[in-house]
């Protein structure tokens, strides 16, 4: 209100209060969905010693996500003299703090399916150890994109260019690198940032593509199938 939003009204502010609000409040009840239940299940025993790691690991997950939402948020209500711009959050917090929630989320995702799916006992061959490390890459390439959309938020970079596939007029735009040095056009330039997030979303789409192709190729249960096909319909969606 004192920075920019002068003429803010008090509902204004309420909705973006209970936005926050809401948010801190459903964080709140995932780390209590987590805690309460695995106190129950490892006081009956219900627990084997490796899950129980599992378990621990996940509930400590949880308690470094909220940290790190609070650390962010932090961040965004910090004076900073030097700059007359939009009151944000630091990018590199809010990036940890997404990355945080995908480590979390499919590790929950893991576990769950491990437990409930008996798993496949398919022959090692070489077109099967070959796709299974196609696919880790290709997760890997999955988390970098959304890392790099973090950066896209927080610096408001995708309000820089909104033409698709040249940013602008050109394919590379003059401005890629005119931070120094060089390296700081990766995390603070906002066309730098765009530019690589628009990269990394086109090689994600096409490592999936690859990796839906080459599977076609090996005889793969049903269920892994539905798997990768899936995946090839959500990435083109997205």
């Amino acid at each position: 209100f004192n920075s920019l939003n002068h003429d803010m009204t008090l509902p204004e502010f309420k909705f973006i209060w209970y936005m926050e609000y809401s948010h801190r409040m459903w964080g709140r009840a995932v780390g209590l969905a987590y805690i309460l239940p695995a106190a129950y299940f490892w006081r009956r025993g219900c627990l084997s010693r490796p899950l129980k790691g599992r378990v621990l690991a996940l509930c400590g997950l949880v308690c470094f996500q909220g940290l790190l939402g609070w650390y962010m948020v932090k961040s965004g209500l910090e004076e900073k003299p030097d700059s007359y711009d939009i009151p944000r959050v630091s990018q590199y917090r809010l990036a940890a703090h997404l990355g945080s929630a995908l480590v979390l989320y499919s590790a929950s995702l893991w576990t769950g399916l491990s437990l409930l799916l008996p798993r496949h006992k398919l022959p090692e061959t070489k077109q099967l150890l070959r796709l299974r490390r196609y696919a880790h890459g290709t997760t890997a390439l999955i988390f970098l994109t959304a890392l790099s959309g973090a950066f896209v938020a927080g610096l408001d970079a995708g309000l820089v260019y909104n033409s698709f596939p040249k940013m602008g007029e050109r394919w590379i735009p003059d401005d890629l690198l005119a931070f120094t040095p060089v390296l700081r056009n990766i995390f603070e330039n906002p066309t730098t940032v765009q530019f690589d997030h628009r990269i990394l979303g086109i090689a994600s789409v096409t490592a999936v593509t690859a990796l839906y192709l080459f599977s076609r190729k090996i005889p793969l249960p049903r269920r892994t199938r539905m798997a990768v096909t899936s995946l090839l319909a959500v990435a083109c969606m997205q």
